[in-house]
């Protein structure tokens, strides 16, 4: 992603256009053109860090609202939401509740969303995982920190601890995933699984495990035991941070 081009015919004969905000007739204005090429420039010369969350969300809206002032949207989008991930990360449903969002801001905010997960998962994926750690835990909370229902994710590991797989186990409620052992241990048996990697995320945003989260983790521990599959940890991701079970001992006594 090098530049936000101004793309007037990317959705020029799209209805979505229309939805979001009527565009005005005839050519954009000085001032607004003038304000989104130093903006570009800034992003391009200074990269993220020269801009604030709502300017590079202005920046990702320039697309779909070609020929409108994006500014009060962007501004709008981060109150409403907090900042720049969240409102890449919130349903659609609530994002469509805010005035000027539609089917073409959406599309836009999702795109740069899935581009973001499949960029951070890159990162880790047929890496040693002691090597990539910290992409690990920047994956996990790229795609889960803020979910508004827990997750359930098992990273499967081959035997020089390369990760070989990232799947989705489970979906839940605001405060439970189910989560199955005999499925776990079936799931890793058929990737030929050596270890693995719990994940799950706490919607409230407290990585605190809950007693519920240790029996559980207790459960599939030993049933991966007894099959020769180490859990190597089971991480809780948080808002802002993470938990880790392994950090916490917590596997101490399991099984």
């Amino acid at each position: 992603m090098t530049h936000f081009a101004e793309a007037p015919s990317l959705f020029a004969d799209h209805d979505d256009v229309t939805e979001v905000l009527p565009l005005a007739k005839g050519k954009v204005p000085s001032y607004m053109r003038d304000h989104r090429k130093r903006l570009r420039e800034r992003f391009l010369s200074g990269g993220a860090a020269a801009i604030p969350d709502y300017e590079m969300l202005e920046l990702v809206l320039f697309r779909a609202i070609p020929r409108q002032d994006v500014k009060p949207l962007a501004r709008d989008l981060i109150d409403t939401f907090g900042d720049f991930n969240r409102v890449l990360s919130a349903p659609a449903t609530q994002l469509s509740t805010v005035k000027g969002v539609g089917d073409a801001v959406l599309l836009e905010l999702k795109i740069v969303e899935a581009a973001a997960h499949r960029l951070s998962r890159a990162k880790i994926m047929q890496r040693h995982v002691l090597s990539s750690w910290d992409a690990l835990l920047d994956y996990c909370h790229t795609i889960m920190a803020h979910r508004e229902t827990e997750q359930f994710r098992i990273l499967f590991l081959d035997t020089k601890n390369t990760v070989i797989a990232d799947e989705e186990q489970a979906k839940g409620t605001v405060d439970h995933v189910p989560v199955y052992p005999r499925e776990v241990v079936k799931r890793a048996l058929e990737l030929n699984a050596s270890a693995l990697i719990l994940v799950h995320n706490h919607p409230s945003g407290d990585p605190t495990p809950s007693d519920a989260d240790i029996q559980m983790t207790r459960q599939i521990d030993k049933a991966t035991k007894a099959l020769g599959i180490t859990v190597h940890d089971h991480l809780i991701i948080g808002k802002s941070n993470e938990t880790s079970f392994r950090a916490l001992g917590l596997f101490d006594d399991a099984g």
